[in-house]
């Protein structure tokens, strides 16, 4: 982690911005041990002692000062602020997260570099989720909830799923699915494909069955393409409408969740349902428009024998043969460029020539 030269250690028992973070994580482990209402909610979502432990479950009090107090005695005001524990308002400062349970996020290394924190009961106007803004630690393009976590399970287990919310990887692991991940509410980046990609060459996307859980996987898909190739397999889980993974897998089982992974839809057929919901495929029009809407996703695909089938797939769809769909593809290609080209060259001052009319 890079600390930013602003940092001073003089006259502090805190080493680093994270360390800083560490110290409020263990403030928050204390505050849940004398808490009976958050320990009470935990208890009612099943989430074990053990659990508790592993992912390092705390709790934010009710209170504007008690991360505020600690950090002015130390000095580490202006840091707090830079790493998103407090928050600065009309002249006032005070603590980002107040009655809330508090979940560490750490880094592949594990430290801790953001929180994520959750309401324990309904609240108006206040979201369920929070996390830490973006800082010099965190950023959330590049970060997974649980992976730091999970890792030791990689070493036996071949297959990551990725899923919305950190209840969600606290369930799945208390279950035995220990393998699964958030991506805390943000878009899977190029960031987290790489990640991923080190560890596994299988990625399950699990998400809700409603329209955001599709969008949610759509998105997904769209910024997967360039990461596609042989040997990596990518699927997409949709749960029943009015599930998530942690109301699924209570109600049913970690076999049931595992059996819905491995009935998930590949990457292909998934691309290319979404984009022929709403076309008649019965007539040449509607496959022409098919034609058209896959052209620029499959161009995102790196050349290799993973396009190739993703080209057979398309072709079978379409009814016309592999050859001629990429012939097709290359042409549009072509024209695109060429038009293009003629609308950049019809914006070009007009030179006159010498002696030529005037």
């Amino acid at each position: 982690i890079e600390v930013p030269r602003s940092y001073s250690k003089k006259n502090s028992n805190l080493k680093d911005l994270s360390q800083i973070n560490s110290v409020i994580k263990k403030k928050y482990i204390e505050n849940l041990k004398t808490n009976s209402k958050a320990l009470e909610y935990l208890s009612s979502r099943n989430i074990t002692n053990e659990l508790i432990t592993k992912f390092e479950i705390g709790l934010a009090k009710d209170s504007w000062d008690d991360v505020t107090s600690i950090l002015k005695k130390e000095n580490k005001i202006k840091d707090g602020l830079g790493i998103g524990l407090l928050v600065e308002s009309k002249g006032k400062i005070y603590d980002r997260f107040r009655n809330r349970l508090m979940f560490p996020i750490h880094n592949i290394s594990g430290k801790v570099i953001a929180f994520g924190a959750r309401i324990i009961s309904e609240q108006k106007n206040q979201p369920k989720y929070v996390n830490s803004p973006e800082t010099p630690l965190f950023h959330k393009g590049r970060e997974l909830y649980g992976l730091y976590e999970c890792q030791p399970a990689l070493r036996d287990i071949q297959r990551i799923v990725v899923v919305e919310g950190y209840m969600d990887v606290i369930s799945l692991a208390q279950h035995g699915i220990d393998y699964a991940v958030a991506s805390m509410g943000t878009a899977t980046t190029d960031d987290h494909f790489n990640r991923l990609f080190r560890l596994t060459d299988y990625i399950y996307f699990c998400f809700d069955g409603d329209q955001a859980g599709l969008d949610a996987a759509w998105r997904a898909l769209k910024n997967a393409l360039p990461h596609v190739r042989e040997g990596r397999q990518i699927k997409f889980v949709f749960l029943p409408e009015k599930d998530d993974p942690d109301t699924y897998v209570k109600k049913n089982s970690a076999t049931a969740f595992e059996k819905e992974l491995d009935d998930g839809l590949d990457l292909s057929d998934f691309l290319i349902e979404k984009l022929a919901k709403d076309i008649d495929m019965k007539s040449i029009d509607g496959r022409a428009r098919l034609a058209e809407k896959t052209k620029p996703l499959i161009n995102q695909i790196p050349e290799g024998i993973f396009k190739e089938l993703i080209l057979e797939k398309l072709s079978e769809a379409i009814g016309l043969s592999t050859a001629k769909l990429n012939k097709l593809l290359v042409n549009q290609d072509y024209q695109l460029a060429r038009n293009g080209r003629s609308r950049i060259i019809s914006k070009l001052p007009k030179k006159k020539l010498k002696g030529g009319p005037s």
